[in-house]
């Protein structure tokens, strides 16, 4: 007879308790007042049921262990800093940034800095000017489909950042409350071979062609041709 989920609960519980307790966490929360104990059994409870197969606990064990040889190198100020973010992924960010552990991890890897840097600009993107929007949201935004958010963003005429196995997040600010920002979809033409949050960065950094100007800011006063020549440039230079 097959071993139902009440056997197997109380089989993992048993496994549990007969598994010794290694002497450095018999007195680990001592010190700690309930609250701190009590969100971090809540994380470790969150990681063991996140590691249910093979690969994705061999993952959390190996960035568990490197955060575990981390933590003790920080001083309280940075720890503060880092726990006062507003996101988990913030948090680490703003950890993996410290000197002490940028070159840990850049003697593993040279390029970890530059790794970093992106992975913050691309924190900054999502969050910049309104944050994003989910195709749902866009969806009732425009008065259309899913299907035709789909449409759109597949010929090109949304801007749309992947974020997940077929997720993505689309930029609240290339709309407006009509629509989509006047001069956008013309902007959008104007790429080639230009990746989606390079596309992104273009349109909220400081632009050379347009005397230091964001193109999101001239788009929004009306300077569609300038614009355009801008993303012109740039697809041009992608292209090469």
């Amino acid at each position: 007879m097959a071993a139902s989920a009440n056997d197997d609960s109380a089989l993992a519980g048993s496994a549990a308790a007969e598994a010794p307790v290694p002497d450095e966490l018999a007195h680990w929360s001592s010190g700690l007042p309930q609250p701190a104990v009590r969100s971090l059994a809540d994380a470790v409870t969150q990681v063991l049921l996140a590691g249910d197969e093979p690969l994705r606990a061999a993952f959390l064990a190996r960035s568990l262990t490197a955060l575990a040889r981390v933590v003790p190198s920080l001083d309280s100020e940075t720890l503060g800093d880092a726990v006062g973010k507003p996101s988990d992924y913030a948090v680490l960010l703003r950890v993996l940034r410290e000197p002490a552990v940028l070159a840990t991890l850049e003697a593993g890897d040279p390029l970890a800095e530059a790794y970093l840097r992106g992975l913050e600009i691309d924190a900054e993107i999502l969050r910049s000017e309104g944050g994003i929007m989910t195709v749902e949201e866009v969806a009732r935004h425009l008065g259309i489909t899913r299907q035709a958010v789909d449409k759109r963003r597949r010929a090109g005429q949304l801007l749309a950042l992947p974020i997940g196995r077929h997720r993505y997040a689309y930029p609240a600010w290339q709309f407006d409350p009509s629509g989509v920002l006047a001069g956008f979809e013309d902007v959008m033409d104007e790429f080639f071979a230009i990746g989606p949050w390079t596309r992104a960065a273009f349109f909220l950094g400081e632009n050379t062609s347009l005397d230091g100007r964001r193109p999101l800011d001239e788009l929004r006063h009306g300077n569609i041709d300038g614009v355009r020549r801008a993303a012109g440039a740039l697809g041009q230079h992608g292209a090469a």
